[in-house]
């Protein structure tokens, strides 16, 4: 009786070395202008490679330079380093800004999400013109979410990786707070809801603009 041991059978495929992989990403991630997920990259190397532990070489490589390897939620990207911005500032053209509208309902969707229409009409004691939610979503700064398991299956509001994109943030939970938001003025006290003081405004009183988007204002 043989007991020999049966031969190992070598795979086909044998992975690039680490650092070849880390060149891989490197390239493939300043070809691309949107962030990158961890399966996309997997799909473009070569089999056996390991995207994740490459992108931590990666991004120790990048650690204090001009570019940073930045995470934006699932994704990856290169992105110029937060303290150099300054240095776009030319490159970067901005003749509109956010209303005040407009940014108080970013804010609590970015804070509340998923939230519905409801609640951010509650939170905020004014109606939310469907202009300023129209206009947040062609930005593709919010997106809806699931249907609420109450009555009537309410839509909701999330932010997307895009707006975390722009903020330069990992996640929702990197946002100042609500404090820091109040204290810079892009929130305002107002008393809740029932208290004593008028309901919500009617859709677009006091929002609507004459001749010009809710969402933005004139510089």
């Amino acid at each position: 009786m043989d007991d020999a041991p049966e031969p190992i059978e070598e795979s086909l495929f044998e992975a690039p070395p680490m650092g070849e992989q880390e060149r891989m990403i490197e390239a493939i991630l300043f070809a691309t202008a949107e962030p990158i997920t961890l399966r996309e990259l997997a799909a473009r190397m070569p089999h056996g490679s390991d995207p994740a532990e490459a992108l931590v070489y990666l991004r120790k490589r990048y650690e204090g330079r001009g570019v940073t390897l930045c995470r934006i939620g699932d994704a990856w990207a290169m992105r110029t380093a937060p303290d150099l911005g300054f240095l776009m500032q030319r490159e970067t053209v901005e003749t509109r800004k956010l209303s005040r509208a407009a940014i108080e309902t970013l804010a609590i969707i970015a804070y509340h999400q998923p939230v519905t229409r409801a609640e951010i009409e509650e939170i905020r004691g004014v109606s939310v013109s469907r202009g300023t939610v129209d206009q947040l979503l062609e930005m593709e700064w919010i997106r809806f979410g699931r249907r609420k398991m109450t009555p009537g299956r309410p839509v909701t509001f999330v932010v997307t990786e895009e707006f975390l994109d722009h903020f330069g943030l990992e996640n929702a939970r990197d946002l100042p707070g609500l404090k820091e938001l109040r204290a810079a003025g892009l929130l305002e006290n107002r008393p809740p809801p029932g208290l004593g003081v008028p309901g919500p405004r009617e859709e677009g009183e006091e929002e609507s603009t004459q001749g010009q988007s809710e969402l933005f204002e004139d510089d």
